[in-house]
């Protein structure tokens, strides 16, 4: 009977690393509130909700907020206002996170795809740990992943904040008038996302 009861207390607890496994898989999760889904109201929230993963229209598009400062890696400190006339794809991540890892094969090819057209991604590496704030580490694991397209520290979260992000990875794509155009949480939804660019891409860049 003992046997039998120990038996059946390791299968539930493999059931449940199972379970957290299964569901935890595309998101490495994190603190905050989602960007467009800051408000008590359950109705606003469902509004919120509705708005990611797919291309906001221009007209209920918010303008981004300004990146924090932060050491600059590949390329010299910019502002979102010096990259107007661009799309500009934001990742929220970090090194020691596996799904950010996961997203980094497209997020490359999208920058040799799509650099010279109009393209600038910044990678926002906001640290879950502190061995992920030190800046040789950061440098280390940029140029081990083989990532050329800027990344900017974000060590206090100013940036995270900012824009709402509640979990590694997430992807904010901006258009050429710096609005957010789309939010995606996780991995996936990559055929989506290069959809949204390419839309953004041809749009006209205006005043």
């Amino acid at each position: 009977m003992k046997q039998k009861t120990l038996l059946l207390t390791i299968l539930g607890a493999v059931a449940v690393i199972l379970l957290l496994v299964i569901t935890g898989r595309s998101i490495h999760k994190g603190t905050g509130d989602l960007l467009l889904a800051q408000t008590p109201d359950a109705g606003e929230q469902a509004q919120a909700e509705a708005k990611r993963d797919v291309l906001i229209p221009a007209q209920r598009a918010v303008k981004a907020p300004a990146l924090s400062e932060g050491i600059w890696i590949n390329s010299e400190p910019m502002k979102l206002e010096d990259l107007r006339g661009r799309v500009v794809v934001l990742d929220f991540w970090t090194f020691g996170c596996y799904n950010c890892r996961n997203t980094l094969p497209t997020l490359k090819r999208w920058d040799a795809s799509y650099r010279e057209k109009g393209l600038t991604i910044v990678g926002v590496h906001s640290p879950e740990f502190d061995h992920e704030k030190e800046e040789q580490n950061v440098r280390r694991e940029v140029r081990s992943l083989g990532i050329r397209y800027p990344v900017v520290t974000d060590n206090e979260y100013e940036t995270w904040r900012a824009f709402g992000i509640k979990a590694w990875p997430t992807t904010v794509i901006l258009d050429k008038k710096g609005r957010v155009r789309f939010i995606h949480i996780g991995e996936g939804m990559y055929g989506e996302m290069e959809n949204a660019i390419e839309k953004l891409l041809a749009e006209p860049s205006g005043d």
